[in-house]
């Protein structure tokens, strides 16, 4: 793994014990592996076939509500999923708010979380914005500290693009829920080069900022069941595209929220495959 800040970050969050590998609450859906207290944000590299490699390079944004990276899921899978396709894949552990250690404790807090969120929300109470649909005043800092490893892992795979053999010119993000509103602040401010593309999976907003020219073209996907999140997905393509820059939304009528690279036996499988054939035609493969 490659550290991003080997003298340590610029800022910090609070109360963020020792990194912690642990399978997924029930509440999140099939057992999946996934990391916690991260403070200690890095770079995992998963190279492709040197005979497949096409120069492009993939920033992979895990999420997990500001509060645990969804590692397997939607970390390594998607990573290998884009290597086996050419590209070089980069997983990001980025900074996450800190949990209590003690894994009783932590399925407490889970348990607390989740039983003030509905379980059915009619289309017209749908949010529009994540500060509706997690109303948590610790999110907006830990968005912050995010959206800063973001901007350092796209510094870093630049600066040294030669040593994986990809264009730094030709480097995209791909983010699920967290790490979708990850890839979709550093599309929105960048603070550098804008990044070739950009495909936030479940997640992203413009927070009602002005999508610049030179916005990075915007692919994105969400089930219509995931109602904390679909009409959130739905406003960042309407935005993108009001902005006449290219963006292109897949919805599915079930998958709900976090389906990432598996497999459910339904349409929403079939979603990297969509994915794999818009990079194509935007000429990223």
């Amino acid at each position: 793994m490659i550290r991003l800040w080997p003298d340590g970050p610029p800022s910090s969050l609070p109360s963020v014990g020792p990194e912690i590998t642990f399978g997924s609450p029930a509440a999140f859906g099939p057992e999946t592996i996934m990391l916690r207290n991260v403070s200690d944000p890095g770079l995992t590299v998963f190279a492709p076939d040197p005979a497949k490699a096409n120069g492009v390079g993939v920033i992979v944004c895990p999420g997990g509500a500001w509060r645990a990276l969804a590692w397997e899921h939607e970390g390594m899978n998607p990573a290998r999923w884009l290597a086996s396709r050419g590209y070089t894949a980069f997983l990001l552990k980025y900074r996450v708010l800190g949990t209590p250690p003690d894994p009783g404790e932590f399925a407490e807090m889970v348990a607390k979380r989740f039983a003030g969120m509905p379980t059915v929300i009619p289309d017209a109470k749908a949010p529009r914005a994540v500060a509706a649909a997690l109303p948590d005043e610790s999110i907006p800092w830990a968005r912050e500290i995010a959206a800063e490893d973001g901007r350092r892992a796209v510094d870093i795979v630049r600066e040294r693009a030669a040593e994986w053999s990809i264009d730094p010119n030709r480097i995209g993000m791909v983010g699920f829920s967290a790490g979708a509103f990850l890839a979709t602040d550093l599309a929105m401010d960048p603070r550098g080069a804008p990044l070739a593309f950009i495909a936030p999976i479940y997640g992203g907003e413009t927070q009602g900022r002005l999508v610049s020219a030179d916005a990075p073209p915007l692919f994105t996907a969400v089930a219509q069941d995931d109602r904390m999140f679909f009409r959130v997905v739905e406003g960042l393509y309407t935005d993108w595209s009001s902005a006449d820059r290219p963006a292109e939304l897949h919805i599915f009528t079930r998958g709900g929220h976090g389906f990432g690279v598996g497999k459910r036996g339904l349409p929403v499988d079939r979603w990297t495959d969509l994915l794999g054939d818009w990079l194509g035609d935007q000429g990223f493969a």
